[in-house]
């Protein structure tokens, strides 16, 4: 008599990450089967894989295993059934719009996928970021903007970059500006490249249900030790030109220099990392609602660069540049990874009160989301955060928290190092095996386990993959046609559109100019 076997979960019609590069088919197998992931490289260093599961047990285990894990994935797929619709049905409700009620616990399918797939976004930021000090590119991209997406195997991704963001400080940080070590023809002494603006195709917007403008920041990569460049204190946002009316809306100082610095003398930061955002998503938001189009914004960021997400996301809404065709506001989200407080609880109240969204995943043994306000928080009872608002340590975290814990994860070991509980790739893995509080870790979509060993040490030694492994062949050297070995010059590094400062006027800013 055959025996009916369950159904597998079904896929979602969605863009998936990279259009599936480096994925493998959904795991049927949780913590009791050990994974040894087979890992070949294709373009830009991105990695193909197949997971292969091999059980640990005696076969009588085996089967029992196979049995249990069978009837849990009949239970997940008659959950995610529930809710098996079309990301053009759902993008208002992904996005945040009833705050992810209902989509957390259990873990809603499609926006585990959809936050892995702006995880991804702001990853990209690291990957394609030159940390190399004995380059004379050091601080910049690698990659030509035009080329940015397929330099780094996600040409599949369905977005194009419309504009690069740099950034200059008057404040010092050294564990966040990256320079080159050479005295002369470095491309700039004052600038860094800090993230960039992209916008989906036609075919893109079509499979979204929306044109969708992504702002991804960067943040930093394996030392914490910016935490404490910047934790100063508290500042009127109004000080820095945000043009809120209430002067107790506060944010902290480092994250404001950081985001609204500018150097008339350099040509990548003539304008601040502020004016260019604000001017190029205004200009898209413009292009596209005046073509009758529905629009959204989805602002992303890890680390530092999360903190940049939240004021940027905030100075979108303060300052009106998500306004569109007929004075309609646009949708704007945060999807956020492992960020630290920005502002007070007067911040965290107008962020709220302008409708923008945020959702923040984060690792709870991760100490960067606990500061700054470490004694004086939004975990406090708001009787005593009140009488407590006025104290320059005083902080709120903004939107809704999603947390992950990797010692959930059977495929990360014990470690003490607090950057890989930090790690991108490593939050990005747990989301993927992430099914709600209680619920057994397994990975939905075979997104690589190896990833998590790109920047960092933090895999069990069993599955074979070397940390920190993530590197450009011959670390960016090539041979001349005299044989001589040289760095590979680079195109032209595009600094600003000639119209930003038409866009600046439009929004106010022209003054500062």
């Amino acid at each position: 008599m055959a025996i009916p076997c369950p159904k597998l979960p079904q896929s979602i019609p969605a863009l998936t990450p990279h259009d599936r590069r480096h994925h493998s088919p959904p795991s049927l197998f949780s913590s009791s089967y050990k994974a040894n992931p087979v890992r070949t490289l294709s373009a830009g260093g991105r990695e193909k894989s197949k997971i292969t599961h091999l059980p640990s047990a005696t076969r009588d285990d085996s089967a029992t295993a196979l049995s249990s894990i069978l009837a849990e994935l009949e239970n997940l797929n008659q959950e995610e059934g529930k809710r098996h619709y079309p990301l053009t049905e759902r993008w208002h409700e992904i996005q945040g719009a009833h705050d992810w009620a209902g989509l957390l616990d259990p873990m809603d399918p499609l926006l585990r996928s959809e936050l892995i797939r702006y995880g991804e976004f702001a990853q990209a930021c690291y990957d394609a970021f030159d940390y190399d000090p004995f380059s004379r590119y050091c601080g910049s991209c690698k990659y030509n903007r035009r080329k940015f997406f397929p330099s780094l195997g996600m040409a599949a991704c369905g977005y194009e970059v419309t504009r690069y963001l740099y950034a200059t400080s008057n404040i010092t940080l050294p564990n966040f500006f990256t320079t080159s070590r050479s005295a002369n023809k470095t491309w700039s002494q004052r600038a860094n490249w800090i993230g960039y603006v992209a916008v989906a195709s036609d075919a893109s917007a079509a499979r979204l249900g929306r044109r969708d403008i992504v702002v991804a920041w960067r943040g930093t990569i394996t030392r914490l030790e910016w935490v404490a460049d910047l934790m100063d204190f508290l500042r009127p946002v109004a000080d820095e030109g945000i043009p809120c009316p209430d002067e107790s809306v506060k944010v902290e100082s480092g994250f404001a220099d950081l985001y609204t610095d500018k150097d008339p003398n350099c040509r990548f930061c003539k304008y601040s990392a502020r004016e260019q955002v604000l001017t190029e998503v205004r200009k898209l938001v413009d292009h596209y609602t005046n073509a009758g189009e529905e629009v959204s914004i989805s602002v992303t960021g890890h680390s530092l660069g999360s903190a940049l997400a939240m004021l940027s996301a905030y100075d979108i809404a303060e300052t009106g540049a998500n306004v569109g065709a007929g004075g309609k506001r646009t949708a704007t989200t945060v999807f956020s990874f492992s960020g630290p407080r920005v502002g007070n609880g007067r911040f965290k109240e107008r962020f709220e009160g302008l409708g923008v969204k945020a959702l923040r995943v984060v690792n709870v043994h991760d100490t960067v989301p606990k500061v700054p306000g470490i004694f004086v928080n939004e975990r406090m009872p708001e009787s005593v955060r009140r009488l407590a608002e006025w104290l320059p340590w005083s902080y709120s975290h903004v939107g809704v928290e999603l947390a992950l814990d990797h010692k959930h994860s059977p495929f990360l070991k014990e470690t003490s190092d607090p950057s890989c509980f930090h790690n991108l790739e490593a939050h990005l893995h747990l989301l993927d095996g992430y099914h709600g509080k209680g619920k057994r870790f397994m990975l939905a979509s075979g997104r690589d386990p190896a990833l998590v060993n790109k920047a960092c040490d933090f895999l069990k030694d069993h599955h074979q993959v070397p940390p920190f492994w993530r590197q450009d062949e011959n670390k960016g050297m090539i041979r001349a046609h005299d044989g001589r070995w040289m760095q590979a010059e680079r195109q032209k590094m595009d600094d600003h559109p000639p119209d930003t400062h038409h866009h600046l006027r439009l929004l106010g800013l022209h003054k500062d100019n």
